[in-house]
């Protein structure tokens, strides 16, 4: 039986397909729980395209904001009415909030992902590599301009200003001790999946931030605590950014 979403005062939710991976559902509802907010639901949106997104808002009118996950961060855009400072300065959108009839777009990774890894760094963390180009790198890149942290971009399919992951030898994972996963590669269920990277060349000097966070370590991160590296996941930023959504 579905339940009646119009039945609540507020309802939030996240789109992005698939959405079997979330946790959103399952976070926010138990925090309305704790807080006995009763008249709050939070929902999952799976949208297996995102031409679907506008008539969402129109057939639930107590839909006051939406959560946005992969593969829509940069594809919402066009949808929105206005765009913050930092979601607009990186193209892409983790947030939205309704406000009367217009929608604004936020992004609240940058956030989330610069209060995490601070604590991590040390002082030869100087040059990342950023494993991934879609709209999570997006976030990241914001964060390491700001942190005056030089990166350099590896992708599947280079653009100028990237390189792809053949061009990664020992010389590049030596100069940059800092590696973040902004792929999907080695979420559940596909835990045997790691990026394409030489991890013989990875040491203790290196750290290795992989914003997935199911599983809580992915073959990536296991791949560099093998070489003495040391790991995050991306659960942290999760909370982080969720609290600031």
């Amino acid at each position: 039986m579905q339940k009646d979403l119009d039945h609540y005062k507020t309802l939030l939710g996240l789109i992005g397909f698939p959405l079997s991976h979330s946790f959103s559902k399952s976070y926010f509802q138990s925090k309305f729980e704790q807080n006995e907010i009763l008249d709050h639901w939070y929902e999952n949106f799976p949208l297996p395209k995102i031409q679907l997104f506008p008539a969402l808002f129109k057939k639930h009118k107590n839909l006051i904001g939406i959560n946005v996950t992969i593969p829509y961060k940069e594809q919402i855009i066009p949808y929105l009415d206005h765009l913050d400072e930092i979601a607009d300065s990186i193209q892409a959108v983790n947030t939205i909030k309704r406000e009367g009839e217009r929608l604004v777009g936020f992004n609240t990774d940058v956030y989330g992902f610069e209060q995490s890894i601070l604590p991590l760094l040390k002082s030869h963390h100087k040059r990342a590599l950023i494993l991934g180009t879609g709209g999570a790198s997006k976030a990241v890149k914001y964060v390491l301009n700001s942190l005056g942290i030089e990166y350099q971009s590896i992708s599947r399919n280079p653009t100028p200003g990237q390189i792809g992951y053949a061009d990664l030898n020992q010389s590049i994972l030596e100069f940059h001790p800092l590696i973040i996963n902004t792929t999907p590669l080695g979420m559940h269920p596909n835990i045997q999946q790691f990026p394409d990277i030489p991890y013989t060349h990875i040491s203790r000097h290196h750290l290795l931030y992989d914003l997935i966070y199911n599983p809580a370590v992915t073959a990536f991160l296991k791949l560099g605590k093998s070489r003495g590296a040391q790991i995050k996941n991306g659960h942290e930023m999760l909370i982080l950014q969720a609290e600031r959504a």
